[in-house]
């Protein structure tokens, strides 16, 4: 029950300062510009090589690539919002001293901490599902029909994608009581991963290696990524295992 108004209390407050639109409507709006750019990218091209006598061949758009740009727009973007968004979640609160002020009532730290992670994971599931809903029906009007069940766990692939940085970034806002700090930790995490995914035979364990295999998905082509999935849920329990232990200890 404690926690059930602690996740209540953290929803309520996602909405009212507008993070749950602002997420919503910046996923959206890349749900909806990804098969329009693949489908218009051609026009641009010739009409930008023309002037210079250079004449620019590019094959005909498909569908493949408008989920190529919705799995590129919302991995950028949404790893960016979850770093923003995460960064602050317990940092603002200890910086404020609200976190201390919640806590001296019936309530836990460990349900004041999965309330937040739960929440924040709440809104970009919503807000993803509306991005994949804008770019599957712009897909189907502006190209032909694409694997409804494919295209779903393409999705989820990108949902534990993002998944992945909320919870460093999460665990980052818990260990120190600077919100810039915690983002730096988030974004650190962001290049560090690139990197190592970068590396052969390594790099197929690395969450990076989630959106490969959302790319190839949908043209049925490639080879799964379980060994990235499995790092990807590791690391997002380790990520709030060691959350719990740090802020169990922690004066606030």
């Amino acid at each position: 029950m404690i926690f059930l108004a602690m996740l209540r209390k953290e929803l309520m407050e996602q909405w009212r300062s507008r993070r749950l639109v602002v997420v919503a409507a910046v996923l959206l709006f890349f749900g909806f510009l990804s098969p329009l750019s693949a489908k218009m990218l051609p026009d641009l091209m010739k009409s930008l090589g023309g002037t210079g006598g250079v004449v620019i061949e590019i094959p005909p758009p498909t569908a493949q690539d408008a989920l190529f740009q919705h799995v590129k727009n919302t991995s950028q973007f949404g790893v960016l919002l979850a770093v923003l968004l995460a960064m602050g979640a317990l940092a603002r609160e200890k910086e404020r001293g609200t976190a201390a002020m919640v806590l001296s009532k019936p309530a836990s730290r460990a349900s004041f901490l999965l309330a937040k992670f739960v929440a924040l994971t709440l809104l970009f599931a919503l807000s993803l599902a509306l991005a994949g809903l804008a770019c599957y029906y712009y897909t189907i009007v502006l190209f032909k029909g694409i694997g409804q069940a494919r295209f779903v766990e393409m999705n989820l692939l990108l949902a534990l994608f993002i998944e992945f940085y909320l919870a460093v970034t999460l665990l980052g806002s818990t260990i120190t009581r600077s919100q810039v700090l915690a983002g730096g930790l988030g974004l650190g995490a962001v290049f560090v991963v690139a990197i190592l995914g970068a590396l052969p035979r390594l790099g197929d364990y690395m969450p990076t290696a989630l959106l490969e295999w959302a790319r190839v998905l949908m043209a049925g082509t490639g080879e799964p990524a379980w060994g990235a999935v499995a790092v990807s849920l590791a690391g997002i329990i380790a990520c709030l295992g060691i959350a719990l232990v740090v802020f169990a200890r922690q004066e606030l």
